[in-house]
């Protein structure tokens, strides 16, 4: 049972004198009844008048029979010191009534609410729930329930304070107690009233955890400078950001509101305040997914493919990536804004990488599409890897944003196998290079190669080479298979790097040895889960 009390009469002739809309007025009344702020408002107006007409003994109530859960509040200020929730003792003083009958409903209908400056009323109205549903409608997105926020003008939380001292100031006049309650907050009742009917209009239900957001900004432009004279009166909380146009945010505000005084306030700001002569404008209806993320294994044929675009001073060195070539075709199945690549480890331009390939994720930001089914997936699969012989991928799926950190995890932790091409400048014979055969956790020091010196720090990084095994070609040339710890530089192993890199191939064979050809042979990580062909 959600009502007013007598206790709430003075608050109510106040605020609806000063312009007030009734559902701020049971906001303040702190009526935390969800579906009685879904009444229309002149049903809330009729009811309003009523009640300060009525003459009914002091402890009756006037209500509208609804149950519902604890609304969730806020709380503005500590009300008065020692102040009990009761009703009045001895006679209510008299107060002036609200003109009665149509012609004030038609003028409330028209006056902008000095409070929420029309939110809780245009805005409430099923016009405007119909232009938010055609905007999410004409935007193609695949959703089964969806998050509504909202973006109100930080004005509007200089208007409530000032409407809630006007009361304050009204109820210490008239020598009334104050109630230890908390006014129901402007967001909260707004979702309570346009949550049902945009569920009934999108047809799927409002769920707080829902990752399709429909959001709704709004401003008021009469109005934007209330805010400035909390800039002289407390100038801390007012300071430039990035990405924000204005220091005068909402939480700004909020702080300074906080932190001003009462007698302050009120020297520059009217309480209650005034009505404005316009209503809020709705500048964006927007709708937004969360990311879908997808991961598979990649192999890479070509030795003239970098894994992302090689981009230098704004020139495009090759034409294509490893990137570019998977992330087309999911872009446009998944219609996303865009996409985030990430790998375990990443290849040269000039290095294959074979066997089952290196981890992937790609995260599709703002897709309109997001449920696919399993043979979909494999059919996506296949049209990436018809569409160039350079790349082929595997175990294509869709996975959780969690998961991608078990890929991340093994790109430290696990091993790699290489294979490399290595020419030496002195002719060698098999008994030469037998001997690294036998070498088993070869430990590295390994300068920060000066290939990578401009993207990487200066560090020596301690490496493991875990096996090798070579293959003898002819006098100048064999083939040596390793096995190594994740983040070894391998070329850099072979050739030393200016002795960068010690030991290296060259040191250990007493000669110069340089690396023709690499391959990554194997990426151990186990992720993303293999599917059956």
């Amino acid at each position: 049972m959600s009502s007013l009390t007598e206790k709430d009469r003075p608050i109510v002739q106040l605020l609806l004198t000063a312009g007030t809309c009734p559902r701020c007025i049971l906001r303040f009344c702190c009526v935390g009844s969800q579906v009685l702020y879904r009444h229309p408002h002149k049903d809330l107006m009729k009811h309003l008048q009523e009640f300060l007409k009525s003459s009914q003994e002091k402890e009756d109530t006037v209500c509208l029979d609804v149950a519902d859960p604890p609304c969730k509040r806020i709380r503005l200020e500590d009300r008065e010191e020692g102040a009990q929730d009761q009703n009045h003792n001895g006679a209510v003083p008299q107060l002036p009534e609200a003109d009665s009958g149509n012609a004030a409903m038609d003028s409330s209908a028209v006056k902008v609410c000095n409070v929420c400056l029309g939110i809780l009323q245009e805005f409430c109205e099923a016009d405007f729930v119909k232009k938010v549903c055609q905007k999410v409608n004409s935007a193609d997105y695949q959703f089964t329930s969806f998050v509504f926020s909202v973006s109100l003008p930080p004005q509007l939380s200089v208007r409530e304070r000032a409407a809630w001292l006007g009361v304050k100031q009204e109820m210490r006049n008239l020598g009334l107690p104050l109630a230890k309650d908390d006014i129901v907050q402007l967001k909260e009742a707004y979702k309570w009233i346009i949550h049902p009917q945009l569920s009934e209009e999108l047809g799927v239900p409002a769920d707080g955890k829902s990752l399709f957001e429909v959001s709704v900004v709004f401003a008021h432009p009469e109005t934007d400078e209330e805010c400035h004279f909390l800039a002289t009166a407390c100038p801390d909380c007012f300071k430039p950001a990035k990405n924000k146009q204005s220091v005068f945010t909402r939480m700004a505000v909020i702080k300074a509101l906080e932190k001003i005084k009462e007698e302050d306030f009120l020297k520059h700001f009217p309480c209650p305040p005034s009505s404005p002569k316009k209503l809020c404008d709705a500048l964006e209806i927007q709708c937004n997914n969360g990311a879908v993320f997808v991961a598979g294994r990649y192999n890479k044929y070509s030795r003239n493919l970098p894994q992302t675009p090689w981009i230098i001073d704004g020139e495009r060195k090759l034409e294509s990536s490893v990137e570019e070539l998977i992330s087309e075709h999911l872009m446009a199945e998944f219609k996303a804004d865009s996409f985030n690549f990430s790998s375990s480890g990443r290849e040269d331009v000039d290095v294959r990488t074979l066997g089952n390939g290196r981890p992937f994720a790609i995260e599709l930001v703002n897709p309109r599409r997001i449920h696919f089914t399993a043979e979909e997936m494999k059919r996506l699969q296949q049209a990436i890897n018809d569409s160039s012989d350079k790349i082929q991928v595997r175990d294509l799926q869709l996975v959780t944003r969690e998961a991608i950190g078990r890929m991340k995890e093994g790109e430290e932790e696990k091993t790699k196998t290489y294979s490399a091409l290595i020419w030496t400048d002195r002719a060698i014979q098999r008994e030469d290079i037998a001997f690294l055969d036998d070498i088993k956790e070869l430990k590295l020091d390994q300068k920060t190669p000066l290939r990578v010196l401009h993207r990487r720090p200066l560090a020596v990084r301690c490496r493991l080479i875990h096996t090798m095994r070579s293959e003898y070609i002819d006098e100048h040339h064999f083939r040596l298979h390793l096995k190594t710890q994740a983040g070894t530089y391998i070329k850099e192993f072979v050739h030393g790097d200016f002795g960068r890199t010690k030991p290296n191939i060259g040191s250990l064979l007493n000669r110069t040895a340089d690396i023709l050809e690499l391959d990554v042979e194997s990426v151990d990580v186990d992720w993303p889960p293999t599917l059956a062909d």
